[in-house]
Formats: structure tokens, sequence, C-alpha cells
């Protein structure tokens, strides 16, 4: 019984499962190299159901995420990709508008949240109607359409790829179908929740309104507070906890301001020179703080002792690991799609379990077996566009681990393409680019040849096996550490050796790679530890700034040739790159970072009382 699940919200895609197996997973970005595409994911199903070997007839119900999306018909019918507009003739823009215009009066006027959430009605029912007809005018798929709650499918993607059988299921974002937060009690494959929040009083909204005011894109370069905030001081947490909170279980939104009213309220109440590193320091505290406050009261109150999360919160690393922490929780696993590039997959993971338990069929709890759910190119494919690129290029069947890890320790940069691309937001060895992990000036100078503009350190891609040599207390999280979602504290042996992947708050947010996960990777961290003594190589996603992930191996020439990388391993194929990466480390050489500083000098902030 396959089930495809879809989603056309602010980052659309779509997954196919089959008896609670992931069998194909995109996202449109990935096709359209528009970041974070929206609308009808047309391209991603057809993709999916290729990869999945999937006819129309095979598909026996359609699961879509979110039926409460804040989105306008116009966006199924809009006949490319596009940006939201945001003008104040769009039916879109005109609820944020409103929102924000009464968002001050919801907790004094009775129901006015509930009839703000009544006015798009109409909207939501006319788009459930078109929605059914693309499916069938133009993929030839009548199997039954099912509507999936926004937290119910974050809920879904976290516990059914957990592998546990008990867990307490926190979803935590800046909002969908109403909510911010939902947490369910699950235990034999069904799930129970116990508590919601609305929308209005979102954490990740305040995450997003300081993302913004530092001069970054809300909902898109979160990552850059997380990252720039190790590097400054909380000096305005006073004024964001008079504004986001958690009492007794709940989150509270004290400021009673949203969207450009909250954007506002900050704006007038921060010094008139302040500093951006400082902002994001107190963002990044007090969201450890309330998540940690709000989490760890549900684990109190419930005593279940794993945990299963999932929502565009746990993007950040950081928030992860205070959560590890909470005492009484023994182990954290966080959904690799955790933002709503899981929707898709969550919705149908939800669906097929439904559909399961009707017909008799006993759950059993399995933790996600890979996220190499992408494309996938042949060597003839790949031989072609390098010809038509007029790249020249070796062919090394059988060796290509080997001589990557031979120049990584000559210290080359080395873009790698390799098998099935990854499903998430995070590049995990098949679609990354690979550095020795000991410069402490690598975030500087190789950021300059990618056209980026980051605070956190580039993340090591470590041996599973020595993640208890390289980090403190990763037990209990190493199931979720294969997917780079969280950061460890460094032991002073990974602090010495790596330099260029050990933040200033002395933490690294690993990927730990079994052979059996990805063998090409695994290979290619033992023959360089072999060489080095050090089984660490720098992984950043293979990308130009503001392009997702490569997906073809059109998109890794273009990118490497862009970037100006020293190398490309391309399947089992070489290809030397231009000039340029030598001579952009030869400019760095021998200068501290742009903080003055080498990237894990700093004290360790948390001990010293953040």
């Amino acid at each position: 019984m396959r089930i495809l699940g879809i989603t056309d919200g602010q980052t659309s895609g779509a997954a196919v499962i089959e008896d609670g197996r992931i069998l194909a997973a995109i996202n449109e970005e990935r096709i359209a190299r528009i970041k974070l595409a929206r609308g009808f994911p047309r391209a991603s199903i057809a993709e999916v159901l290729r990869l999945s070997g999937s006819s129309p007839r095979d598909i026996a119900a359609v699961a879509v995420a979110q039926w409460n999306m804040e989105l306008t018909e116009e966006v199924l019918e809009w006949p490319g990709w596009f940006e939201a507009r945001g003008s104040d003739g769009d039916i879109h823009s005109s609820f944020f508008n409103l929102a924000a215009r009464f968002g001050g009066l919801a907790h004094v006027v009775p129901g006015l949240k509930q009839a703000y959430y009544g006015l798009r009605i109409p909207v939501f029912r006319k788009r459930r109607r078109r929605i059914r007809q693309i499916l069938e005018q133009e993929f030839e798929i009548r199997a039954p359409v099912h509507f999936v709650d926004h937290h119910t499918a974050h809920a879904a993607a976290a516990y059914y790829t957990s592998g546990y059988d008990d867990a307490l299921v926190v979803t935590m974002d800046g909002g969908g179908d109403g909510r911010c937060s939902r947490i369910f009690e699950a235990r034999g494959g069904e799930m129970q929740e116990i508590h919601s929040c609305a929308s209005y009083d979102s954490l990740g909204n305040y995450y997003a309104y300081v993302t913004a005011i530092c001069g970054f894109k809300a909902k898109r370069h979160e990552g850059k507070i997380t990252g720039l905030a190790a590097r400054g001081e909380p000096r305005y947490r006073d004024l964001l906890d008079s504004m986001i909170g958690c009492e007794d279980g709940r989150l509270v939104n004290r400021g009673r301001v949203l969207f450009n009213q909250a954007l506002a309220e900050i704006r007038r109440r921060l010094p008139s020179e302040w500093a951006m590193e400082d902002l994001a320091a107190s963002i990044q505290t007090v969201a450890e703080d309330v998540a940690r406050a709000y989490v760890g009261h549900w684990v109190r109150k419930t005593g279940h002792r794993r945990l299963a999360l999932a929502g565009g919160l746990f993007a950040n690393v950081r928030i992860n690991q205070e959560i590890h922490e909470i005492e009484g929780v023994d182990e954290v696993f966080v959904h690799p799609g955790m933002s709503d590039e899981g929707l898709a997959t969550g919705a149908a993971l939800e669906i097929d379990h439904r559909l399961r338990r009707e017909s008799g069929r006993a759950f059993r709890p399995e933790p996600l077996a890979t996220v190499y759910l992408g494309n996938a190119y042949t060597d003839e494919e790949i031989a072609k566009a390098l010809r038509e690129a007029g790249l020249e290029f070796e062919h090394h069947p059988g060796r290509v681990e080997e001589l990557i890890a031979e120049r990584l320790a000559a210290g080359q940069v080395v873009a790698r393409f390799h098998g099935r691309m990854e499903y998430g937001p995070r590049a995990l060895g098949n679609r990354s680019i690979l550095y020795q992990p000991g410069d402490p000036t690598v975030n500087d100078w190789l950021n300059e040849l990618l056209k980026r503009t980051e605070f956190m350190p580039f993340a090591p891609a470590c041996l599973a096996g020595d993640a208890g040599r390289l980090f403190v207390h990763p037990e209990g999280a190493t199931e979720t550490a294969r997917f780079m979602t969280i950061t460890f504290e460094c032991t002073p042996w990974m602090a010495e050796r790596c330099a260029g992947v050990v933040h200033v708050d002395r933490t690294a947010r690993p990927q730990l790679v079994r052979e059996e996960d990805n063998p090409s990777f695994h290979l290619i961290l033992r023959e360089y530890g072999a060489r080095t003594g050090v089984p660490v190589v720098i992984n950043t996603s293979f990308n130009v700034h503001e392009e997702p992930i490569v997906r073809s191996p059109e998109d890794a020439i273009r990118a490497f040739l862009d970037s100006h990388l020293d190398a490309l391993a391309i399947g089992d194929f070489l290809v030397e790159g231009p000039v340029g990466s030598e001579a952009t480390r030869a400019r760095w050489q021998g200068r501290p970072s742009r903080w003055g500083r080498s990237t894990h000098a700093a004290t360790d902030r948390r001990a010293s009382g953040r």
C-alpha cells in the first residue's frame, strides 16, 4: 500500500511511503532551483512517483499536509513558482496585516482568534477542491485525499521515524493551522494530544522577528542568528523575556503583538546603538530557556524519558542540545526534515499508519533507515554532463574515496556528488563540500569562495564509532546526530585538532557516519583518518549562496565552477578545479578570523551563566 504525501506550503514537496518506509522524498526547491519554492508541487510529485517506481494506480491514498494553510488559492493557480508578493491586495498579506493590527486584543476580546480563522474558511475550501482536480487531471491519481493538520504531520514525521514505541512528541515552529506547538503522548503507535499552543504565542515568531531586525530574511536565515549568538552577550534578554515566555507549561506572548507590530515594538525598545551579535545572543538565550522550560514541564508531568521532535524551531541545533540535557531525558530524536520540508513525509506517514491500523496490522517501531531518498545518476549520465560542460575528467572506479582522502589530507577542498540526494536541509556526504577540519580561518575564506555569509562554523562529519572520543555526553542522541540535527560539547582532543568546526562556545554539530548509512562517505573518513590520525572532515552543503543544495550533475558542475574549488569528485569521476581556492587561502593565511580570535578560543558561554 503506497501513500503519496504532498505539501504546498512555504517549502512544497512530495514523498511516497509504503508500509511505514519512505521510498522517495524531495522538495520543489531542489528541482526549481529556488530556495523555499512554494506552490503546488507538480515537479516533486512526478519525481517521487518516478523514483519509487509508482504508477497512479499504485497510490492507495494521498495525504495533504496543512488543510488550514495560510496561503491563498492564487498559489494553486499560478503557472510558475514565485515568492509571496506581500502586497496589500494579496489575501495572504491581508490576513497577516489583520492579525498584526488586532493581535494586542486577542487576550481581551473573546472569540477574536476564532473569528480570524473563520474568515479564511472559504479560501481553504476552494483550495481543497483544486488539489483534488489537479491530482486527477494532471496525474490521473483518483485515490482518496486526506488532509492532515500541520502539527500532526510534524508529529507523525518525528514519532514514526524515531524508532520509539513510547515517547513524548513535541512540535514547535512559527505557526501552522493556527498553532505553534502541539504535544502528544505516544504509545504503541498511537498519539494522544495533551497540549497545544496558538500561533499567537509563538516562540518561533519572535526568533523570526529578531532575524529580520538583524537584516536577514525571516523564516530563512534563522541559522545565521544561531551562529552569531555565541559571539555576543545577551544584553537585551530582559526586553525579550518581557515579550515571550513559558508559564506553567504554556507558551505566552507577553508582548501581545504580532508581525509588523512586534517588529516595531522590539525596535522601539532597543537602545539607539544596539549590537547585532548581542541581540542574536539575547534571542538565542531566551529561546533556549523557554524551550527547555516548556519541554521540561511536560517531561516531568508525563514521566516520558524519550523525546521525538519536529517543527522549524528544532532546526536550531543548540536548542536541541539544551533539550537533550534536560534532567529526566534519556533519548532525543529530531526528525531530519524537521521544518516544513518534512510535512509531506509526515502527512503520508500519518495516513499510512491510520490505514494500517484499520486493516489490523500491528505497529512496529522502526528507526529511520536512510535520508538518501532523492535523485541518483548513472556514470553515463554524469560523463555526458561533464563532456557537455567541456571539462576534462578521469574515471577512477573503486578508488575515488581513496583519492578524495589524499586530496583532503593535502589541504584541498573537494566537492562530492555521489549516489542519491539527501532528504531534509542538511547535506550528509552525497551533496557535500569537504575539507580538513584543523584550519581556524576556514569559516572566513571558504564562505568567501561560496559567496556565503555565515557565523556558524562548518559541521564535522565523523566516524560514529569515535563519538565518545570527540564529544561530551553524546549518549542518547547519537541516532539524531546521524543527521546533523544537534550540537554536543567538544572534548579537549576535538577542540585542539579540529578548530575549524568547533564554535566559540566549544560546541559542534556533527554528522555521525555509520558504514551502513553511507559506505562511500564512511570509507573517505576512514582513509582520511588513516593518513592524518583525525577521523573528522568538514562537511558543508554543496551549493552556492541563496541556492538550494545541488541535485543533478549539471547543478553540481555549475556550482563547482562558480566556487573555484580544488576538485570535484562526481560519481567515480574526478575533475580538477580552476585556480582559485589556493589563492583565497593564501590571503587568509596567518590572519585572525573576522572576530579577532580563533574559532574555538572563547570561553564556553554556558559555563559563564548563559
